[in-house]
Order: structure tokens, then sequence, then C-alpha cells
């Protein structure tokens, strides 16, 4: 691929690239514990209120699960808390003093909030390591980024990438020629080069094999605790899994909140969801 293809390719994609953004903003204030503050969230769509008044609390380094059937208010939720879409009513702070509503994506990016969307988008052109060294460059500007050489202490940082999501022996392999569960692997690794406080990800094993499965869980909960992370998933044998607490959002409300035990026994829980699970 040549350096004009991969400026198309970049220019292409629909959603923020973290690692083509200026320098991080502020710092987060973690220090009451909890991350993102979401309060009061409403927004309607052609008269369809996707949020209704939904409230969220996720605290600093815990892995989180937001469950619910389809129209729930989950991609909203997400394209809210990363800029794509901006509410009718409500709040969105990260941390206690960071105020996410009427940011850009770019900014959001930026103060620390990664997101992986559900379909991965690695440079298939472009090897394994590569992919990673676009993700690495300091200098921003697209040039720069295709040309410049990396110092020891980025190859340093791109192989510890490489090793936590299990990609160290294809490194030189075209990401094109991964399976489907490598490359979300990939582009998660894309993801943590930037080094991401929150990392949102959308249905991380839809099309996996069992044993992908059970290695995205692995890299899920090994993830959480330096970083928060937030799954958006419909596998419940996979919630079940990897999650501690797990939210369920029902007509752009919280339902229930709490173990997976606890949302399995809840009534509301399986009246209107998990219905046929129990």
């Amino acid at each position: 691929m040549s350096v004009r293809d991969v400026m198309q390719e970049v220019a292409r994609r629909d959603h923020v690239w973290p690692f083509l953004m200026p320098s991080r903003g502020p710092r987060v204030d973690v220090s009451h514990s909890v991350i993102l503050y979401i309060e009061g969230l409403s927004v309607s769509f052609d008269g369809f209120k996707a949020l209704n008044n939904l409230n969220l609390y996720v605290n600093d380094g815990e892995l989180r699960c937001l469950i619910g059937a389809n129209g729930a208010g989950k991609t909203t939720l997400m394209d809210i808390i990363t800029g794509k879409t901006q509410p009718d009513e409500g709040e969105v702070y990260f941390g206690r003093s960071i105020d996410l509503l009427g940011r850009s994506e770019a900014e959001i990016a930026e103060l620390g909030i990664g997101r992986k969307f559900q379909k991965p988008t690695v440079f298939e052109a472009q090897t394994v390591y590569a992919n990673l060294e676009l993700a690495m460059k300091s200098d921003k500007r697209i040039l720069p980024v295709l040309t410049s050489r990396l110092t020891p202490e980025k190859r340093e940082r791109i192989d510890e990438i490489l090793d936590t999501i299990g990609l160290s022996e294809q490194r030189a392999l075209d990401a094109g020629s991964l399976s489907h569960g490598q490359k979300q692997w990939l582009e998660i690794g894309m993801l943590l080069i930037a080094d991401p406080r929150v990392l949102l990800v959308d249905e991380p094993v839809a099309g996996m094999t069992a044993q992908e499965t059970e290695r995205t869980a692995q890299l899920l909960t090994s993830l959480a605790g330096e970083r928060t992370v937030i799954v958006v998933e419909h596998d419940m044998e996979f919630v079940r899994s990897i999650a501690r607490t797990v939210t369920v959002l029902h007509q752009g409300s919280v339902l229930a909140e709490g173990t997976m035990d606890q949302v399995q026994n809840n009534p509301d829980v399986i009246e209107v969801y998990l219905g046929e699970e129990q």
C-alpha cells in the first residue's frame, strides 16, 4: 500500500484514531474513584427516545459489561460518551471535572477514551507490526507518521503490546491474513498504544471461535485495573466469564445493575431480556 493509499484509507474511516490526534489534554481527576459520571441522559431521534433519563456511574479500573436487547440504547450511549452524538438533556463527566458534552470526537479521544467498534478496521495491506508502528508515531501529520523511524524505547513498547495481544509470532504477517479474532486483538493493540484511560469495546467476540473467545476474555480481564474497560456484548456466556458488574439497559434506561448472578435472578430482567437464558 502506497503513502497515498494509506492517507486515503485514513480519510475514509468514520471513527477517530487517537494516534492521529494532537498531544494529550488535561489529566482526569479520579480522586472519588468514579471515572464516568452519566446523569439524566436523554436523547430522541425522530420521536423515538433512544435514551430516557439514564444514570450510570463507572469506577476507575473496573471491567463493566453493558447488556440489553437491540434498541435498548447501548450504541447511543457509547456514541454520546465518545462525542459522536450530543444528547438532548443530561450530563457526562470524565472524572470529577471534565465535561465531555460539546467536545469533538477527536478531543474526547485525546482525553483518553478509546473506542473499539464491532468490525475490525486495521490496515490490512500493512503488517501487524506496521499497524502498531502507525499507531505509535509521535508526529501526527500523515507523512511523518509513514516515514519517521522509531526509537528503541518505542520499539520496546510495540513489543510489549504484541505480547499483550498475543500476536508476537504474527508481527511480520499482513494484517489481512489474520483471523477475525486476531484482527480484533490487533485493533485493541492499536488503541492501547495511545494508552487510553477508558476503553469502550463493542461486541468483541461476535464471529469468533471458542478459542478466540476465551483468549479475548483473558485479554480484556488483564486490561482492567490499569484502565477502565466497558464491554457491550450479546453473548451471555462471554459476559458471565468476565463481568463483575453488569448493567442492563432497557428502553433507554438502566433496568438493573449488579453481579451476573443478581442480574440473572432479577425478575424484571428475566421478563424483558434474558428470558430463555434462565
